[in-house]
């Protein structure tokens, strides 16, 4: 039988709460900063944005808040317009949150990330959040061309009809791989991530993120608290023991 090391092709990973821990010091004080420059007396603190990280994507994220706090404001007719305005504010003061050196990587991520391309595996991004955060994150954390390292990097609208749960970016990153699901593994961080990433049909390794921890990671190949002490050769090995009991 073929090692898992000759089937393992690609690695697939989530941003936000994988890559880095950027919800709580990164996106919500971005969120907030829109609001204000726009006027709005909202205020995401901390256990209000977990709240609302059970929905994916910006836009997505806000309407839900309207929905249930701020349902005056999509009476507005031109509520989608704003909210999209909102939202590419919002992308700027992330951007500036990024670039000031505030969001590293976890633990073991750059590690992880260099060992899998010195051996050859093929990289991609699967993720709800857009192209520009995704870009800044990677050239702030990793190196000014870090985006090359990656062969396909699904972020945003553009990738996705529906975003997590839904396995849209996943199926849109696996068409563009051309690879099969069983050929990758998947990183994650939160359960939407995970029912997104197995619905696609992808193996997938978790690492618990400050918002996720104690979520339903059914399914999940292991569940970690970060990759701090799991090398190459360890995830090589997780994904050989999901082959052995399938």
């Amino acid at each position: 039988m073929k090692t898992a090391k000759s089937l393992m092709q690609a690695l697939i990973f989530d941003v936000d709460g994988t890559l880095a821990d950027t919800e709580r010091d990164g996106h919500r004080p971005a969120f907030n900063a829109a609001f204000a420059d726009a006027g709005l007396d909202w205020h995401w603190d901390e256990a209000l944005y977990g709240e609302l990280l059970a929905v994916t994507g910006g836009k997505e994220r806000m309407r839900f808040y309207c929905e249930r706090y701020a349902p005056d404001f999509l009476k507005q007719p031109d509520a989608d317009e704003r909210i999209k305005a909102l939202h590419a504010a919002k992308t700027t003061h992330y951007v500036r949150i990024v670039e000031s050196g505030a969001l590293p990587l976890r633990p073991g991520v750059a590690r992880l990330i260099a060992d899998a391309r010195q051996a050859g595996l093929r990289l991609a991004i699967a993720t709800t959040t857009t192209p520009e955060n995704v870009e800044v994150l990677l050239r702030a954390s990793l190196a000014p061309d870090a985006m090359s390292w990656f062969e396909v990097i699904g972020a945003g609208d553009a990738a996705a009809k529906k975003k997590k749960p839904a396995p849209d970016v996943y199926l849109w990153v696996l068409e563009r791989l051309g690879l099969p699901a069983s050929a990758c593994l998947a990183l994650e961080d939160s359960e939407n991530g995970i029912l997104s990433s197995r619905a696609a049909g992808i193996p997938t390794l978790v690492t618990e993120s400050e918002y996720t921890r104690g979520q339903d990671f059914g399914g999940a190949l292991a569940v970690l608290p970060d990759l701090a002490n799991t090398t190459l050769a360890d995830v090589f090995e997780i994904f050989d023991k999901s082959l052995s009991s399938a």
